[in-house]
């Protein structure tokens, strides 16, 4: 374990939010589409919220509700940005049919006819060029959409595998966003606009706003299809490709509505024939079907998958946020602030002090009652620390496991748990000595004897983090992981360092002939030193021999 630190040159395990510091946001959530903030919607937020701090990685994140409308999420290691885009994104998402695109630029464009009627008179959208996008990789029949450059600044497209349409009725808002014409008030934004504007993403009104790379502005339609009709989201890569995809899957309503809205759009040409997929008021993706591609248009399957320059991180990034759901609450990021450690130096100085006291007053009593054998004890103890100690630091760099100074504390609980073990071992060995059995037998019986009683204790501290790991949150999670941790390590210890070299010890002539100072002395365990060795007294011999000379002479 020792080599694979220096083989990946780290020494230190991940220090946790109140030993290190971290990042800590707080959220304030607002009431949208007419539904006021709740108490259950607010928890409902932070379960959500909870599972995407959770999806970065294991770590002491906490997050919390705080107040009537806040909040709060800390996490330690984590990049600051990272973690807000994580946590603020509300995960609105809907699908919205583009009505005309253009060009961003950084001023104002000139104002548009107020004409509604003429679609003539918006900005006029660039020419396209596309690919044609590979189905996913269970899909029997290929079905794919070919995307334009204007879509989020990348080549994106829309795939999906043939089955069976839905049989429920298709929304009405499908049928809203085809009939949906912009008014001259809609055009008028649309040509004023600019990307550093701020919109406000309603599912019912259309959208003016621009792709995340602000290169390309959009007018929209109502939303279509709302993102809670995607039952599942995942990065993948598949088969014969080297990119990374994003893969939907709709539930029933979902399948027939993107059925019916594609079935619309591959009859349209372009720039109509393209919806685009919306995330909290920025467009992500804009595909574009197309209806002399035959098999691949429209898409009647309720599976489909965004394609484009996706890297794993960012295909991950962006399946988290849509796997969870979208929040029932909009959130404004009200503070993001660097946290110094909640407990201090002085704290996490006071554990170790702690956690060192307690070792010595473990090893002073085993030196003062069990004397030469309190040596095996604190060998024990310090291959037990060593071991934990790599694992830590190991664990850190596998899965992410931070040290806490709650973690600190099931540390110091398993010195107690370890030693239990030991005293468990050395008064069975006593007890079989004081039943008649010589030192080496004892040794083995003893140990015989104690193993089930110390796999039956270490079991009993193992189910307990685990069920503590299992319903607790935040720095007790960390807690019961350290404690489960060591549990297992010390039945190691136990089995394949302690009882070995207890053996070792008992065939020496020091602790195998109970010298004085070894603990295993016939004094200490109050019988005599020729019934520890197996030896007759000579005072023993010499009367039994009287015995038999004088039941001769009666004989006689």
């Amino acid at each position: 374990m020792y080599g694979l630190m220096a083989i990946t040159s780290t020494w230190s395990p991940r220090l946790g939010l109140d030993l290190r510091g971290g990042t800590s946001i707080t959220l304030t959530a607002n009431a949208t589409n007419g539904k006021s903030v709740t108490p259950t919607s607010l928890e409902q937020a932070r379960n959500i919220i909870q599972q995407r701090v959770n999806s970065l990685g294991v770590g002491e994140s906490s997050v919390k509700t705080m107040g009537s409308r806040n909040i709060v999420v800390s996490a330690p290691n984590v990049d600051s940005r990272k973690l807000v885009e994580m946590v603020g994104q509300t995960a609105q998402l809907g699908f919205r049919m583009v009505y005309t695109y253009a060009q961003a630029t950084p001023t104002a464009s000139a104002s548009a006819s107020p004409s509604a009627a003429a679609p003539s008179t918006l900005p006029q959208a660039p020419a396209t060029t596309g690919t044609t996008a590979s189905a996913l990789p269970q899909a029997p029949v290929s079905a794919s959409a070919s995307s334009g450059s204007a879509s989020a600044g990348s080549s994106t497209s829309a795939s999906a595998s043939a089955s069976s349409t839905a049989k429920n009725a298709t929304s009405n808002r499908v049928t809203t966003a085809e009939n949906w014409t912009p008014s001259a008030a809609d055009q008028a934004a649309f040509a004023k606009y600019t990307c550093a504007d701020k919109v406000a993403d309603d599912l019912d009104k259309p959208l003016v706003t621009c792709d995340r790379e602000k290169k390309v502005k959009y007018l929209l339609s109502p939303v279509a299809l709302p993102g809670t009709l995607v039952t599942q989201a995942n990065a993948a890569m598949p088969q014969n490709s080297v990119s990374y995809v994003v893969e939907l899957k709709f539930n029933n309503q979902g399948a027939t509505d993107f059925g019916a809205a594609t079935t619309y759009l591959c009859s349209q040409t372009s720039p109509r024939n393209q919806f685009a997929i919306v995330l909290d008021g920025k467009v992500i993706s804009a595909p574009q079907l197309d209806g002399t591609k035959g098999a691949s248009c429209p898409i009647n399957t309720g599976q489909a998958a965004i394609s484009g320059n996706f890297t794993q991180q960012s295909a991950n990034d962006l399946a988290n946020v849509l796997k969870y759901g979208a929040l029932p609450l909009s959130f404004d990021v009200s503070s993001v602030d660097a946290v110094s450690p909640t407990l201090g130096g002085e704290q996490l100085r006071a554990g170790l002090i702690a956690g060192v006291i307690g070792l010595i007053l473990v090893a002073g009593y085993c030196l003062l009652y069990y004397r030469g054998l309190g040596l095996v004890v604190i060998s024990s103890l310090a291959i037990a620390g060593l071991f934990t100690y790599a694992s830590m630091v190991l664990l850190g760099s596998a899965v992410g496991f931070t040290l806490s100074l709650a973690g600190i504390a099931g540390a110091i609980v398993a010195i107690g748990i370890t030693a239990d073990s030991f005293i468990v071992y050395f008064e069975r060995i006593r007890d079989e000595i004081r039943e008649g059995r010589t030192l080496r037998t004892a040794l083995e019986t003893g140990w015989r004897k104690a193993r089930g009683t110390v796999m039956m204790a270490d079991g009993v501290s193992l189910l307990s983090a685990v069920v503590l790991f299992i319903l607790s949150v935040d720095q007790v999670k960390g807690f019961a992981f350290t404690l489960g941790l060591t549990t297992v390590i010390d039945l190691l210890i136990c089995f394949f360092f302690t009882h070995p070299i207890v053996i070792l010890l008992g065939r020496s002539t020091f602790w195998g002939q109970g010298r004085r100072g070894s603990g295993l002395e016939a004094s200490h365990m109050g019988v005599t030193q020729e019934s520890l060795l197996g030896r007759r007294s000579r005072t023993g011999r010499a009367a039994r021999t009287t015995s038999r000379t004088q039941s001769d002479s009666k004989e006689a």
